[in-house]
């Protein structure tokens, strides 16, 4: 039997937008800019901050008219590559789809932020001792796991010089 993959794709991908939207709307109505909320102390917190640039503040002392077009087009161009690699995934193959719509729910999540603010909301602060992991948010865990499940599924997946051999 053959599954409808695009159905679960959008599905999570709708999901994982509607949850960062929320979570940021939920942080921005209830804590001040760089306000910290311990939950476990020396681990994890609520902080509070506005990110400029990509993953770990890369590029975030450029312009905003050299980084928003960059960024607003990095994420449109990873959008499009997930959806032509999905057209070529088998729909039984849901955990492929899943982390496809995931990776994409997690970029237009961001997306939308700079579309609105110019900058990305970031609140999950965690640290293990002196070592400080930058804030993120549900699309940046959403895109880290959907590239995570990928990149091993891609391992296991026989080369051609494999097969051919």
């Amino acid at each position: 039997m053959r599954r409808a993959k695009w159905p679960v794709a959008l599905g999570t991908a709708t999901l994982v937008i509607a949850l960062d939207q929320l979570t940021k709307v939920a942080v921005t109505a209830r804590m001040h800019l760089h306000q910290t909320i311990v939950l476990v102390d020396g681990f994890a917190a609520l902080t509070y901050v506005r990110n400029t640039g990509a993953a770990f503040g890369l590029l975030a002392g450029r312009a905003a008219a050299l980084r928003m077009p960059f960024f607003l087009l990095v994420s449109a161009v990873a959008v499009v590559l997930l959806v032509w690699f999905l057209r070529s995934v088998p729909g039984e193959r849901r955990l492929i789809v899943g982390a496809c719509g995931a990776v994409a729910g997690g970029a237009i999540g961001n997306m939308i932020d700079r579309v609105l603010f110019g900058e990305v909301i970031d609140f999950v602060d965690l640290a293990i001792g002196a070592y400080h992991w930058p804030a993120f948010n549900v699309a940046d865990s959403a895109i880290t796991l959907g590239v995570l499940v990928l990149c091993l599924d891609a391992l296991r997946q026989p080369s051609p010089s494999r097969v051919l051999s």
